[in-house]
């Protein structure tokens, strides 16, 4: 399975220049086959929250229908990272997941809203599954802050899921922590992750790329640096499978002291 994940930068507030920025990123792919590609959290807007109930996109349709025609195009199954979804009762952070026929497969709106960058004052807390199936292959998908909560990754994994795909903009100086998380949620939970993060500055951030492909072992395959590219890795599913039997976890876990 051949993966690349769009580290790119973002301009602020300006969802059309996204756009184009992201086709000329797709056209680059035209002779490669790819089998997924991944974009970064709100990457047609980036973090301009004061703005989002103007050029947030009104129930993600726009967002939608321009990756159902990449992935068309390049016959390619897309991540779509996520975006600012205006909703009737608010605007929501929304993950975007369309397969290479060009259907919707996914939608999930961000669970844990991050305080630190005002997320909480600007958009609303989703309820949805991380749960999809893309490819024949479950997953669970989470944008940025969501993997500060092992137990909500967890969750995907206890139904099946072989790959956490993680989406974000996720800040330069915490790089360090960006890394360790995501290495410890792959070792936990012996499954693949992968990883996108943005690249680039908004006016009260600067942001660290480092986008990461990591095995069930905790093997970062690849990482990005801090400039825009496409972080590219070959991974081979059936490891999940291996790892699991190796230290049999699951088999191991005694749910009922959880609990609080």
């Amino acid at each position: 399975m051949k993966i690349g994940l769009l580290q790119m930068d973002i301009a602020f507030g300006e969802p059309e220049k996204n756009r184009k920025h992201v086709e000329t990123q797709f056209k680059r792919l035209e002779n490669q086959q790819y089998d997924l590609i991944m974009l970064p959290e709100l990457w047609t807007t980036g973090y301009d929250l004061t703005q989002l109930e103007e050029i947030g996109d009104l129930e993600a349709k726009e967002s939608i229908s321009f990756l159902q025609r990449l992935a068309v195009r390049y016959r390619v199954n897309i991540i779509g990272g996520s975006v600012a979804n205006r909703k009737k009762d608010s605007v929501y952070n929304t993950l975007i997941v369309v397969n290479k026929q060009g259907e919707l497969v996914h939608l999930y709106d961000k669970l844990h809203l991050f305080k630190l960058m005002d997320e909480h004052t600007y958009l609303s807390a989703g309820e949805d599954s991380p749960s999809f199936t893309l490819n024949n292959i479950h997953f669970g998908g989470f944008i940025c802050y969501d993997i500060r909560f092992p137990e909500w990754i967890r969750k995907p994994v206890l139904d099946g899921a072989e790959v956490i795909a993680v989406v974000a903009e996720w800040p330069e100086a915490r790089t360090d922590h960006w890394i360790t998380l995501l290495r410890a949620r792959a070792i936990e939970n012996q499954s693949y992750v992968f990883a996108c993060n943005r690249v680039g500055k908004d006016p009260n951030n600067s942001f660290g790329g480092n986008s990461l492909i990591i095995d069930p072992w905790g093997k970062i395959i690849v990482q990005g640096s801090a400039r825009e590219e496409l972080v590219t890795a070959y991974v081979d599913l059936s490891l999940v499978k291996q790892t699991r039997l190796k230290i049999p976890v699951f088999d191991d876990r005694r749910e009922k002291f959880y609990l609080r």
